[in-house]
């Protein structure tokens, strides 16, 4: 299976991680030879309820039963995703009214960035340094890594870049911006938190100047950070919510979100201005629907911070320099790429699943289902403490 993997299969890396994946449940990925592997990753943040939650996995087999793909999107109604957004609008503020469903995180990206350029009637678009919003053309035309853009220009073009967190550099947006882009929390460059009100004056600032603020909650999205979303935290409310990864557990998803004034602009002159086959899929939106409904009726989101204080409080070791992040969103910042290049290898040969981030070469991400048990939590801690301290 292996060599067929290698030979047949387009590979991302020339050195995947190769586990061989018999089943999963919960927090553990079970290989084929029967080893159980306790996952901190959750699949890089997107097994929100973790592996085969017994209520996603009901929603998806009903609804399998009963339709799968009938018509493109937004032609007939369908109960799974008309239920799924309204029930996500009611979590919102009341300008995020109407929720355009797609694929994946990064074509949700695409479809913001085009309705932000159709309302505004702008092109400029501002971006943040070391930023990741996926690696289609236009994600990819916001980040600024020269070394991962240039083998694919021309990409798309009048994008600038702001220091995220620095707010001399607001002054930047202008009457020319259609709209400032944003990660609620930096995911790539390490897991930064926004400071000193820098979302709400950001927000501020695109109010003045007619720009709209479009919030990427892929990654720290549906309950991670101890909120349903991110910006809760941080007194900021977007004009366009991006959202994809945990939000249907496991399953390709991804959305975008606006006021109807703005979203309306997308379905006229041209009609259609953007165009999914798959999206609002009826077993995709019954995990949504699930997921949302789970998190909305369990505790599992405000135990997230509790979560994440017995992180903090099991990984104390000289190697570990930092944790950024919050909740279940967190990196360790170890001493050198080094380091956590051996800890991520080191402890996957100890079936505790780890992994990098983008930008941050001395990051290991810790990003688990946020079903995660406490137990479950000081079981892999002391795999990393054993770990670093043979390092």
């Amino acid at each position: 299976m292996k060599e067929d993997f290698l030979k047949y299969q387009a590979q991302t890396s020339l050195h995947p991680l190769g586990i061989e994946i018999s089943h999963a449940q919960g927090s553990y990925i079970y290989d084929v030879q029967g080893n159980a592997h306790l996952d901190f990753v959750a699949g890089v943040s997107a097994c929100s309820l973790g592996h085969c939650h017994p209520a996603v996995v009901a929603a998806i087999q009903k609804q399998a039963q009963e339709y799968m793909h009938v018509m493109v999107y937004g032609e007939y109604i369908q109960s799974p995703a008309t239920e799924y957004v309204k029930l996500l609008q009611q979590q919102l503020p009341a300008n995020l009214e109407v929720t355009y469903l797609v694929n994946s995180g990064t074509e949700a990206m695409e479809g913001a960035l085009k309705l932000a350029r159709r309302y505004t009637g702008r092109s400029q678009i501002i971006a943040a340094h070391n930023a990741y919003h996926g690696n289609t053309m236009g994600s990819l035309s916001l980040m600024d890594y020269e070394e991962r853009k240039a083998p694919f220009r021309p990409l798309i073009p009048d994008v600038r870049h702001i220091r995220f967190n620095k707010i001399d550099d607001i002054e930047l947006i202008t009457e020319k911006t259609a709209c400032v882009v944003l990660e609620t929390i930096q995911g790539g460059a390490g897991f930064i938190l926004p400071k000193n009100d820098y979302l709400k004056k950001i927000g501020n600032r695109c109010k003045e100047v007619g720009a709209l603020l479009i919030l990427d909650e892929i990654q720290p999205g549906f309950g991670r950070t101890g909120k349903l979303f991110a910006f809760e935290h941080f007194d900021c409310e977007p004009d366009i919510l991006v959202l994809g990864k945990g939000m249907a557990s496991g399953l390709p998803v991804g959305a975008f979100i606006a006021s109807k004034t703005i979203m309306d602009t997308l379905s006229d002159g041209p009609k259609m201005g953007h165009i999914t086959t798959f999206g609002g899929n009826p077993v995709i939106a019954a995990a949504s629907l699930a997921t949302l409904k789970t998190l909305l009726q369990t505790t599992l989101i405000e135990d997230t911070l509790e979560k994440e204080k017995l992180f903090r409080d099991c990984l104390k070791h000289p190697k570990i320099k930092e944790i950024r992040g919050k909740g279940l969103m967190l990196a360790l910042i170890m001493e050198t790429p080094e380091i956590a290049d051996q800890l991520v290898l080191e402890a996957k040969e100890k079936n505790l699943i780890l992994f990098w981030l983008l930008f941050e070469k001395r990051a290991v991400r810790i990003s688990p289902p946020l079903t995660i048990s406490m137990d479950e939590i000081r079981k892999g801690c002391r795999v990393i403490l054993d770990i670093l301290d043979r390092i």
